[in-house]
């Protein structure tokens, strides 16, 4: 009786730990695929002659595609499941990225970024939506880990794409070889894919209500914060402290290595202190960090403060995703894809709102504000579900 109970458990548990793997593999492309673009970005400009105020336009077309995409992707993966949504749009994406460096002419550009975001959005979405199902068959948490991954792809995906350009190769062979890679990676994980999404019967659109409000902007701040770290922290350090330009990422940098650390450990965290004590004390940290970095006048200290802000967010939007799974209010392939779409808002506005603000009075007041919304997102979370 007892071997046949442990069969039977062996049998519940592989598929299971196949789907996980295969989750933690998607994240990995998307932010690998999205970081090997990063990292193509001042080629394009030079290749099509673009100033600064046009590059910003099309790294906009970017963003509006991703934007525009995420509200539908419940719909779609409703209809059609993850499995053959996110193996036709990371197809997709893959092969629009090798065009990109190749277009010289901005009209054709404009066409291909907003559609290479399109299809950025709707992996994104999609791999949310499984990662959402998935741990709720899990015994423990797992999300965090999942977001790791996307880290870890980031972190492979502008490294290797440098290390390959730096050999001398050209940059449409460049992105192929990306784009190569993360098709193997597809065709690794695909069986591990979920050919289903949870069944909605609300709007195509994606409108946040209720608890996912709430959700959504814990969200929306977070990546607001994020943003504002990776658009506007070296111009921070290099204004208020003389930093050297070739040097002005190292705040990036810092915030980078200890999201992803905080990422790859946060499961465990989760487990061991709960996800509210997380999300309430990584708010706190990340306010913390903020005003560390804003008013210590030790370049050092400014630096460690841009590292506390990504200790202090690491978990935080993995256990709101978590919570998707543990409201109900709306079906989980309706409220991803809305938290996501208020999410990216945060990281494609949020930089722009600082900068106007930034011009009014001071970029430190614009950071100082981001420490204020992080209080208030602490306490908010306290109503949360988590």
């Amino acid at each position: 009786m007892q071997s046949t109970q442990q069969l039977d458990n062996n049998i519940i548990s592989a598929p299971a730990k196949k789907e996980q793997i295969s989750t933690r593999i998607i994240f990995f492309i998307a932010g690998f695929a999205t970081a090997a673009w990063a990292a193509l970005v001042p080629y394009v400009k030079s290749n099509t002659g673009a100033n600064d105020a046009t590059l910003g336009m099309l790294l906009l077309c970017f963003g509006g595609g991703a934007l525009i995409a995420m509200p539908v992707t419940g719909a779609l993966a409703a209809k059609f499941g993850c499995r053959k949504l996110m193996a036709v749009s990371t197809i997709a994406f893959s092969l629009l990225l090798p065009m990109l460096p190749s277009l010289s002419q901005i009209s054709f550009l404009v066409v291909g970024l907003f559609l290479f975001g399109v299809f950025i959005g709707l992996t994104d979405c999609a791999m949310n939506i499984q990662a959402v199902i998935v741990e709720k068959s899990s015994d423990k948490p797992i999300m965090s880990g999942f977001h790791g991954f996307y880290s870890i792809g980031g972190i492979a995906g502008a490294g290797s794409m440098s290390a390959i350009l730096l050999l001398g190769v050209p940059t449409v062979f460049a992105a192929m070889i990306i784009s190569a890679i993360g098709l193997v990676l597809l065709a690794i994980s695909y069986n591990g894919f979920l050919n289903y999404a949870n069944v909605s019967s609300g709007p195509l659109i994606a409108v946040p209500k209720g608890i996912v409000l709430v959700i959504g902007i814990v969200c929306f701040a977070v990546f607001l914060s994020e943003g504002a770290v990776l658009d506007w922290g070296a111009v921070f350090l290099i204004e208020h402290h003389g930093l050297n330009e070739t040097l002005g990422a190292l705040g990036f940098a810092a915030f980078a290595t200890t999201m992803t650390i905080g990422r790859l450990t946060g499961d465990r965290i989760v487990m061991r202190v709960g996800s509210a004590r997380v999300v309430f004390f990584g708010a706190l940290f990340a306010c913390f960090g903020f005003i560390i970095a804003v008013m210590s006048p030790y370049l050092p200290l400014a630096i460690a403060g841009f590292a506390l802000v990504g200790a202090g967010c690491s978990n935080i939007v993995p256990v709101m995703f978590s919570a998707i799974g543990k409201q109900n209010t709306m079906p989980e392939a309706l409220a991803v894809p809305a938290v996501s779409t208020l999410g990216y808002l945060g990281i494609l506005a949020g930089p722009a709102a600082i900068g106007f603000v930034a011009f009014q009075f001071s970029l430190a007041t614009a950071l100082l504000i981001i420490s204020v919304l992080l209080v208030m997102i602490a306490f908010v979370t306290r109503f949360i579900r988590v």
